[in-house]
């Protein structure tokens, strides 16, 4: 990660990283690990919305560290940080090539951001040569095809739409078409902001995903569900719900900069085994960020790398 950016993601978990470091600054400067240390670290990961199953696994194997010797406040960080990167492993979502366009759908709630982050995506694909176009296949609401094309003109891209009410499948086929004759490399599919409890909506989301496949090979290559870090452990029961619906293959995780409960990321990518891909710190069309593991840690215990 490009240091801009590290510092960028270090700034967006600041709220975050006041819950774990702030309240932790004894604990990492103790001389020996106790019981009311770890108390001390338990509150600190349930504030920051970590759960209660990973707290406990992490505060379990720090105690077993302090157990095992004498653990001090500089041994509890280096314990800490390599509890919180491991629980963030596993296998990533390789982008595998793929004959343009590739096709990406944007899926998740009102509210949490889904829009703000197609543009964001747009931007960062036209930034990399890439022919960008958007496809309003939310056509349910006016104002969401309306907000779609302020950010996709800010990004500099052209949006594929059709009236209110339109079929989101039918948009989806005139896009891919129009896609293909325009040798377009990348295609971003806003879907409606479905409430995962809303089975029409999900089965429309699957129907979209078949012509998408119809029309070009092996589509949509990702589906990346949007999700507000403000929500916190609901989030989580949000990515349970839409991995039923999609196979949904990376989450955006956005407003990281709004909340103390950052924490969220490690829970998602932990159960449910989905790639945390991109991270939203801000309004602006650069706040969206890779996401990193390392900065991410680095970013939620400060340090001197987070300074």
């Amino acid at each position: 990660m490009a240091f801009d950016a590290f510092k960028k993601l270090v700034r967006g978990l600041a709220r975050t990283r006041e819950g774990i470091a702030a309240s932790l600054r004894t604990a990492f400067s103790t001389h020996v690990v106790d019981e009311t240390t770890l108390e001390e670290l338990e509150t600190s990961l349930l504030s920051a919305d970590l759960g209660p199953s990973l707290t406990q696994e992490i505060v379990e194997g720090v105690r077993r560290q302090a157990r095992a010797g004498t653990l001090d406040g500089s041994g509890l960080r280096e314990a800490l940080r390599a509890a919180l990167v491991a629980a963030l492993a596993g296998p990533g979502a390789a982008e595998t090539p793929v004959d343009p366009p590739r096709v990406i759908f944007i899926v998740g709630v009102n509210g949490g951001g889904k829009t703000t982050t197609i543009g964001k995506l747009a931007a960062r694909e036209r930034a990399s040569g890439r022919k960008v176009i958007v496809v309003a296949a939310d056509t349910f609401r006016a104002a969401a095809i309306d907000q779609l094309e302020r950010w996709a003109e800010r990004a500099g891209v052209e949006v594929v739409r059709q009236r209110e009410g339109s079929d989101p499948s039918a948009v989806v086929f005139d896009a891919l078409a129009a896609a293909r004759a325009r040798r377009i490399d990348t295609v971003l599919v806003d879907t409606a902001g479905r409430l995962h409890t809303k089975v029409p909506l999900m089965a429309e989301l699957q129907k979209m995903a078949r012509i998408a496949a119809r029309e070009v090979p092996g589509a949509p290559h990702e589906v990346l569900l949007v999700i507000d870090a403000t929500t916190g452990q609901n989030g989580l029961q949000q990515a349970r719900e839409f991995t039923k619906a999609a196979v949904v293959t990376g989450v955006v995780l956005t407003k990281l900069d709004g909340t103390a409960k950052g924490g969220v990321a490690l829970v998602i990518r932990r159960e449910l085994g989905v790639p945390i891909r991109y991270v939203g710190v801000g309004e602006a069309l650069e706040d969206l960020l890779e996401f990193d593991t390392a900065a991410y840690v680095d970013g939620l215990l400060g340090g001197e790398g987070a300074a």
